[in-house]
């Protein structure tokens, strides 16, 4: 089985495939003084919870925004699943053009959502990740990576706001009852959901302007559950695009 890392600043989203067919895939807290016997410990618990061992896992690959924990990652492939991981990084194929100043600023899973997005695709597309920042990448009809937007996510924003506001209340997010709050914890949910739906459509609405009004707009990301439902230009979710880009970049760099 392939075993695939997303390390996100917030969350770890990690998978297993079985050829195409994608067994199980969990998410956890990222902590970032992880090391790799606390990783692989948390990997042996979870993959046992569904009856697959540390021995069933014949190769890997991560992607990390956080720099300090890829090599964490790959220590632990090393150590525990007796193979070296691959990590997306500088020098990795992706069979796309970056069309950006300098491609090493690229944060890997931009490129790996960019990748699953055009192979699924085949065609100008945008992905929109809401993660720890909202991040929207488009790619153009002939596979090019354009570069990106980038913008502060939902959740530190609502954390900024609870921070620096003395008399708001933290909150959960969930749906509004109404656009008009009676009370403020709605009227905070009504704000940031419609807020960030509205920041979403206006960008992309930019960026089809540019790409053509048809460009394919693909939703992701933790968050992707929360905000899409107000939205008006997106047109799917895929929770698990990272995961299957993961996959693509592995097969194009073990090809023979």
């Amino acid at each position: 089985m392939l075993l695939v890392v997303d390390v996100g600043n917030t969350q770890t989203h990690f998978a297993t495939f079985r050829g195409d067919e994608l067994v199980e895939h969990w998410r956890f807290a990222t902590v970032r003084t992880s090391t790799a016997d606390e990783l692989g410990a948390a990997l042996r618990n979870l993959l046992e919870l569904r009856g697959v061992g540390l021995a069933d896992l014949r190769a890997s690959i991560v992607s990390s925004t956080v720099p300090e924990l890829a090599p964490e990652w790959a220590e632990m492939a090393e150590r525990y699943l007796g193979h070296k991981m691959l990590v997306v990084g500088p020098g990795i194929k992706t069979g796309m053009p970056l069309r950006y100043d300098n491609p090493r600023e690229i944060g890997a899973d931009r490129l790996v959502n960019a990748v699953a997005a055009y192979d699924k695709v085949g065609d100008a597309c945008i992905v929109v990740d809401f993660g720890t920042a909202i991040t929207y990448d488009p790619v153009s009809a002939d596979g090019e990576y354009l570069g990106g937007i980038i913008s502060p996510g939902v959740q530190i924003s609502l954390e900024a706001l609870f921070q620096r506001a003395a008399k708001l209340p933290k909150i959960d997010l969930l749906p509004p009852r109404s656009l008009i709050g009676k009370n403020t914890v709605d009227a905070i949910r009504s704000g940031v959901i419609y807020g960030f739906a509205g920041q979403v459509d206006a960008i992309v609405g930019r960026l089809r302007e540019e790409l053509g009004e048809e460009t394919e707009t693909i939703a992701t990301g933790g968050l992707a559950q929360h905000i899409v439902p107000f939205c008006e230009t997106i047109d799917e979710i895929d929770e698990l695009l990272t995961l299957k880009g993961l996959k693509l970049l592995y097969e194009r760099n073990t090809r023979s």
